[in-house]
C-alpha cells in the first residue's frame, strides 16, 4: 500500500515551487552503481496527468526519519497526503516502470 501526496493544497491552490516532487524524492533517492539515481519508498509519479509524490507505507517502519521528513513538508506546506485508492493507475518516473496495480510499487 502506498500513500499519494497531490500538489493542491487544503486551500485549493497549487503549491510551488512546481518542482517539489523532484526535491523531495531526490532528497530521499541514492545513486546506483550505474550512476544513475534510484528511487526507494518516496518516489515521483504522475496521476491522471499530474505529478504527484508516492509514497510507499513500509516507510514509517523502515526509515522514521525519511517518514519524519516527508510528513512534516506535507504538514508545513498545507498538501494533502491519501491513501492511494485500489485501481488507480499510476505511472512512476525514473528508472522504474509503470505501477499497474495498486499499491504494488517495485
Amino acid at each position: 500500500m502506498s500513500w499519494l501526496v497531490e500538489g493542491t493544497m487544503q486551500n485549493g491552490r497549487t503549491f510551488r515551487p512546481s518542482d517539489w516532487v523532484d526535491r523531495v524524492s531526490g532528497v530521499l533517492a541514492k545513486f546506483g552503481a550505474d550512476h544513475r539515481l534510484r528511487y526507494g519508498a518516496v518516489r515521483p509519479c504522475y496521476v491522471k496527468g499530474k505529478k504527484c509524490l508516492l509514497v510507499q507505507k513500509t516507510l514509517e517502519r523502515d526509515d522514521p526519519v525519511a517518514f519524519e521528513y516527508v510528513s512534516t513538508f506535507v504538514r508545513t506546506n498545507g498538501l494533502q497526503m491519501h491513501d492511494l485508492l485500489a485501481g488507480t493507475e499510476v505511472e512512476e518516473i525514473g528508472p522504474s516502470e509503470t505501477v499497474k496495480e495498486l499499491g504494488a510499487v517495485a
